[in-house]
């Protein structure tokens, strides 16, 4: 299965934090077959805080999207991240964006994202990796 992973930083060392969230993935049998451009932007809702460096890739991965999300919870943990408000600063952040074309919605995760179509910092580096199949998304009735 093919997903596309939001990765984002506002904490210490940004760069070094999306690199390092992409290697911790790889070493864990994921494999990263695309990665956007970092992009530098603003926070997004929360508290004041710094500008993010956010970056898109797609991976391909045997786990299911709930083992998926648990996987990358556990790699933001190993990085550093530490429960906070919501949408506070954060060292990493990496965000289930697409599964395949799967449409799901637990308590613990909704995908595709549900604000995507509000994220230019997701939706610039999907144009760049994925535009055929972003472009489907943004074309469905929803």
């Amino acid at each position: 299965m093919t997903a596309y992973l939001g990765l984002g930083s506002n904490l210490g060392d940004r760069k070094h934090h999306i690199h390092s969230a992409v290697e911790a993935l790889r070493q864990s049998g994921i494999t990263i077959e695309k990665i956007s451009t970092i992009i530098e932007t603003e926070p997004q809702g929360g508290p004041p805080q710094g500008r993010f460096l956010n970056a898109v890739c797609a991976a391909r991965t045997e786990l299911s999207p709930e083992d998926l999300l648990a996987h990358v919870k556990n790699i933001e943990k190993r990085l550093g991240r530490t429960p906070s408000v919501r949408n506070g600063p954060r060292t990493i952040d990496i965000d289930i964006l697409f599964y395949d074309r799967l449409r799901l919605k637990t308590e613990q995760v909704t995908i595709p994202h549900p604000r995507i179509r509000q994220r230019p910092f997701i939706l610039n580096p999907m144009r760049e990796i994925a535009p055929a199949f972003l472009q489907e998304y943004l074309d469905e009735d929803h």
